[in-house]
């Protein structure tokens, strides 16, 4: 592709920037844009993959019929098939008519599927036969009907490793990357970065009526070494709320640095937390994240639990009565029957008046736990709601959690 056309390419889609590896993701897409193949574009949270479907449906033959974005991580589980395939009229508790789905909607055009990676195991058996055969069923049918659509998914997730924790479909992989297109991270364009900050200053200089803000030379360097871990998302953001919020036009490096989080060096970090932040709030969300994870540990100690007691293979006579009782507890806070026999039987201890102390004691240590690793859950999805304006597909992944794991979470804790 010309210099030329491509120039012309970014002017149409607002793109900003000549990094050579978001020029080679643009080329890519037009050059695929008049075949049919499926295209997976990987990149991280931010970085501004809708724009590729975008320019791959505008350069095709199906720019004059249905282009669908579909973010498949914030659709709940329980409705997603019906939203991409549509469902028959009393299919399901609410189908008071025939619906269609999005593939019947864009026939002879083109859907997105952006975070592809969150479909569910039986929605990706219904992508693949799509992508094989051009065939669905509707939820609650047994018509088999045709579709012609193009498929281009998006996704932040490293797939190999889904795929062998046996989240994702290895063969729908293989359907989706027939044309693989990475987009690069913000902090690794270079100049970009101030480019891209020119112009959403100039942008949000008309949108609120007053003068564009500017930065000094020191303030430039800061810009275009910060590691922009939101990328361009982050980066809008940031310039919205200097523009808005400094009253002084031409900012320096100790202001912008004000509006930057902190960034650990060489180390990870917690739920995108930083190690510069030393304030007693910053240093209670490490704890919460913490307490979270130890609540999945117990939760995997439960299903151990209840492994052991049921498959029997485990001898258990050489535990001490402490060890039984936790164990005791342990299976009954996760069963509503407390007088399973199996307990009964397998961990039956005396009662003496001084074992009967020992165990209470025992079991208001962990009921105590449980109510604060609980407690401490709730604040910690509060805070992360909050921290992203109740936006939960960011605090999900600030939580490192998936959208519909924390929109349980949220009707489970009444934080809507």
């Amino acid at each position: 592709m010309m210099n030329k056309d491509l120039q012309s390419v970014k002017q149409r889609f607002e793109i900003i920037g000549s990094d050579p590896m978001l020029n080679h993701a643009i080329h890519v897409a037009v050059q695929v844009a008049n075949t049919d193949l499926s295209v997976l574009i990987t990149g991280e949270s931010g970085v501004g993959k809708e724009r590729i479907p975008q320019i791959i449906h505008e350069y095709s033959s199906r720019k004059h019929s249905q282009y669908i974005a579909v973010n498949c991580g914030a659709i709940p589980e329980g409705t997603i098939d019906s939203e991409l395939f549509g469902h028959e009229k009393g299919s399901f508790t609410g189908a008071i008519s025939d619906r269609k789905g999005y593939f019947e909607v864009a026939d002879k055009g083109t859907i997105f599927l952006d975070e592809v990676g969150e479909l569910p195991l039986t929605t990706q058996v219904r992508l693949l036969r799509v992508l094989e055969t051009g065939e669905f069923i509707k939820v609650g049918s047994s018509k088999v009907q045709k579709c012609d659509v193009r498929v281009v998914a998006a996704t932040n997730m490293n797939m190999q490793q889904a795929i062998a924790e046996g989240k994702f479909r290895e063969d729908l992989y293989y359907r989706l990357n027939s044309v693989p297109i990475a987009v690069p991270p913000l902090r690794n364009r270079g100049t970009d970065i101030y480019l891209l900050f020119r112009k959403f200053a100039v942008d949000f200089a008309e949108k609120y009526k007053m003068p564009s803000i500017s930065l000094n030379d020191e303030a430039r360097q800061l810009l275009l070494h910060y590691q922009w871990p939101g990328n361009v998302r982050q980066l809008k953001n940031i310039t919205e709320q200097i523009s808005v919020l400094e009253e002084k036009r031409e900012i320096t490096k100790e202001v912008l640095q004000g509006y930057l989080p902190s960034q650990r060096d060489n180390l990870p970090t917690i739920a995108g937390l930083s190690s510069g932040d030393k304030s007693f709030s910053n240093e209670r969300e490490i704890l919460y994240q913490v307490l979270f994870d130890m609540k999945k540990d117990m939760n995997d100690l439960k299903k151990l639990v209840n492994d052991i007691i049921q498959s029997g293979s485990v001898d258990i006579s050489h535990l001490s009565t402490s060890d039984l009782q936790v164990m005791r507890n342990v299976y009954s806070k996760t069963y509503t029957n407390h007088d399973s026999p199996v307990v009964e039987t397998s961990l039956s201890t005396p009662s003496s008046p001084s074992k009967i102390r020992e165990q209470k004691d025992i079991q208001e240590v962990v009921v105590e736990e449980s109510l604060s690793l609980e407690d401490a859950e709730k604040e910690l999805i509060r805070k992360a709601l909050e921290k992203n304006n109740n936006k939960r597909k960011y605090a999900a992944q600030d939580l490192n959690i998936s959208e519909r794991t924390l929109y349980r979470k949220i009707k489970e804790y009444g934080l809507e």
